[in-house]
């Protein structure tokens, strides 16, 4: 097995048993997990081994909140607390984590009714309402209801960036069928730039604590129900509302990178009513996410700069996302806002 945990001494740490099995979880593009089997039960075996996530201190404090949200009733999966107290234990200079095993499998957009993207809508609005309960202000320069400080992404810097990889697409040899996307895209969002660049929004709205990265690979379904928010690296003070716009942009993206839109309308008028969000700031969000996604190239990077195609299979339709959601712009606006 590639980068066998160190099982032994790992469990050492828990009272959950000896090994009998340990497989690999192939999803998930940062972190590496495993479903591992003994003589105690099922586990779920998480590595924390994306660099920027990794430190201890930070994954502590995740699984606080993880254990908080679960005695509110939020469907989660803390962690298991070692024989010395903690959550997270370290060996070899690596950061380990074990969780009960949630049964479950995860659910596209595409595969809930309009009733389950309204359950969708206000169990996110739920999460960003009790972390607000949970967990404390970050810092006395940023309170909750302050403006999220970071600028968005500038234009002049984002056609540099096209243009390095309009570079990299051309000494690809011999081209093939995703060179000549990446080329199309890249050339098609130069020109709609340079036709919006007056459109670029100011810092961004209200910030709260927020999951981070909710997509359909972070949450896990039993039947028709929510079981199970995974995944808690990303944890932090961000924009709520622009996190609940980035999550519908994954979950109802259509193969042909058009969202569906009466299912975001749905999930939207649930997320503001259990979050206490205003139309208005889900308006602002709208204006944001279309604006980063228009800027960002995070799948190219991955593939041309670092030579990690796991990603690719994602490129299409996200990347025609952008051009729908130019031209569609007042129809998703109202989807989100209405």
């Amino acid at each position: 097995m590639p980068h066998a945990p160190p099982l032994s001494a790992l469990l050492r740490q828990y009272a959950a048993g000896s090994a009998l099995t340990c497989e690999p979880v192939d999803q998930g593009l940062l972190n590496r997990g495993y479903r591992l089997c003994t003589t105690r039960g099922r586990y779920f075996l998480k590595h924390h081994f994306d660099p920027d996530t990794a430190d201890p201190t930070a994954i502590a404090r995740q699984h606080r909140a993880t254990q908080r949200l679960a005695d509110l009733g939020v469907p989660v999966a803390p962690p298991l607390t070692g024989r010395d107290g903690r959550t997270v234990a370290v060996v070899g200079g690596h950061a380990y984590a074990l969780h009960p095993w949630i049964d479950g499998r995860h659910r596209h957009g595409g595969q809930l009714t309009t009733k389950q993207c309204t359950r969708l809508g206000a169990l996110l609005g739920a999460v960003h309402a009790c972390l607000k309960r949970v967990m404390p202000p970050k810092g006395r320069t940023r309170p909750a209801a302050s403006p999220h400080p970071v600028e968005s992404a500038d234009p002049a810097d984002t056609f540099t960036l096209i243009d390095d990889l309009l570079g990299h697409v051309s000494r690809h040899r011999p081209p093939d069928a995703f060179d000549e996307l990446a080329r199309h895209r890249l050339l098609e969002r130069r020109a709609l730039l340079e036709r919006h660049a007056d459109r670029r929004p100011p810092p961004g709205g209200p910030v709260g604590w927020v999951h981070g990265d909710f997509h359909p690979f972070n949450l896990l379904y039993q039947g028709d129900a929510p079981a199970a928010i995974v995944d808690w690296d990303r944890l932090g003070v961000q924009p709520r509302a622009e996190e609940a716009v980035r999550a519908a942009a994954i979950f109802f993206v259509r193969p042909a990178g058009t969202l569906d839109l009466p299912k975001v309308r749905a999930y939207a008028r649930a997320y503001r009513l259990a979050a206490g969000a205003t139309p208005s700031e889900l308006a602002a969000a709208v204006h944001r996410v279309w604006w980063e996604r228009l800027n960002d190239f995070w799948m190219l990077r991955w593939h041309y700069e670092r030579g990690d195609t796991r990603a690719d299979p994602q490129f299409p339709a996200a990347s025609a996302l952008a051009v729908w959601w130019t031209r569609e712009y007042g129809a998703v606006c109202g989807a989100f806002a209405g």
